[in-house]
């Protein structure tokens, strides 16, 4: 609790704050990284703010040093003639890279490992560099709730893991392996950082869930609202792992979840129908989930995919039903997300009833095992 409120004052102090509580004391980087990530943390920024907690390094493209700055000093990184421009140096892309056991500021948080700074649109893209256990700290901080049983972090901790190295896999050409944000799974750095969060990274290092020799797809939600899905219901080919399994996260907030809705809201997706009169669900999974549905109305009708409709109306997840009442548009749901891999809440429940991190990633992800990468 000390370590994530010393975390909050100096986020909102700054750059200043974080040397003036000292707060590097707390945690130790190590110098080589076994598995270095690449993670999206800002995109196409007009002017984005970066700095480091000791003196850094900058570099070109190439790796060629071209100065340094001192720490604890800000930077506004823009565009300039189709370069990154850092203070007095510009380049096609640069680097920012913290001495000894420094951290980077990007934006509003202090992140492990170090910053490439690079134009994209109109804009400053900022990709961080970190090792994928020290990322791990921060994942299963801000995907789970920290004060959960460590087999529940244990879990979250090798689903994330698996994840991420999975992405890494797949996109070796592109800029950055995993997004920040719920596109991929939640990052923020050190602000996300608990005592927790690091004995479960730790005591799980390396383990990856595999099938047939190679890492998993190891995708999770919040909750399923009772079952999870066949990943081919919802998404695109089977997979051997990712089955629907009965769920145990009935103690979810969001298992059972209620929204109203002007039909306005619904009419500037489906257009110009007319008052609606009847929306019909037109296919759903096995579990119940919206993949299409029909809105009825006293001009015409129009099919909607539920995904579509889920973005629109931000609603929590699939697993819903509508109903016109009083005018308005009544919809009750379950669950929190898409459904498919393990459940967040259901992990939660499982650990707190002695059900250990091995078990419970066996459940959720049918037929894969758990496995250790090679880091060096």
């Amino acid at each position: 609790m000390y370590q994530r409120l010393i975390l909050k004052i100096a986020s909102k102090l700054g750059l200043l704050g974080f040397l003036v509580l000292g707060i590097l004391s707390f945690w130790h980087t190590s110098a080589l990284a076994s598995v270095e990530l690449r993670v999206l943390i800002k995109k196409t920024n007009p002017s984005l703010t970066v700095g480091s907690s000791t003196p850094a390094v900058i570099r070109d493209a190439g790796g060629k040093v071209l100065g340094q700055v001192a720490g604890m000093n800000s930077f506004n990184s823009k565009i300039s003639k189709n370069n990154v421009n850092l203070g007095q140096w510009n380049g096609s892309r640069l680097w920012l890279e913290p001495t000894g056991d420094g951290v980077v500021w990007i934006g509003d948080n202090w992140y492990r490992g170090r910053v490439l700074l690079l134009p994209e649109g109109n804009g400053v893209t900022a990709v961080n560099y970190v090792d994928m256990e020290d990322y791990l700290y921060s994942v299963v901080g801000a995907e789970a709730v920290p004060s959960w049983p460590q087999e529940a972090l244990k879990a979250q901790a090798v689903a994330a893991r698996s994840y991420a190295l999975h992405q890494r896999n797949t996109s070796r050409n592109g800029e950055y392996d995993v997004d920040s944000s719920t596109k991929s799974q939640v990052y923020k750095g050190l602000a996300s950082e608990y005592t927790t969060t690091h004995q479960a990274v730790k005591s799980t290092a390396d383990e990856v869930m595999t099938y047939d020799g190679r890492v998993i797809l190891a995708v999770f939600h919040s909750s399923s609202g009772g079952h999870t899905e066949n990943v081919e219901d919802i998404w695109t080919s089977p997979l051997p792992y990712l089955r629907g399994v009965v769920d145990y996260d009935q103690t979810s907030p969001v298992f059972q979840w209620s929204k109203s809705v002007e039909p306005s809201q619904l009419r500037q997706v489906v257009g110009n129908i007319g008052n609606i009169r009847a929306i019909v669900p037109e296919k759903t999974t096995p579990q119940g989930r919206v993949v299409s549905l029909r809105v009825e109305g006293d001009r015409s009708s129009r099919s909607l995919q539920g995904a579509d409709v889920r973005r629109a109306l931000d609603l929590r997840s699939t697993l819903f039903r509508m109903s016109l009442a009083n005018g308005g548009l009544q919809v009750s749901g379950r669950g929190f997300g898409h459904g498919i891999g393990l459940s967040q809440w259901g992990t939660f429940y499982l650990a707190q009833n002695g059900v250990n991190y091995q078990q419970i990633l066996a459940h959720y992800y049918q037929n894969a095992r758990i496995s250790r990468i090679q880091t060096r």
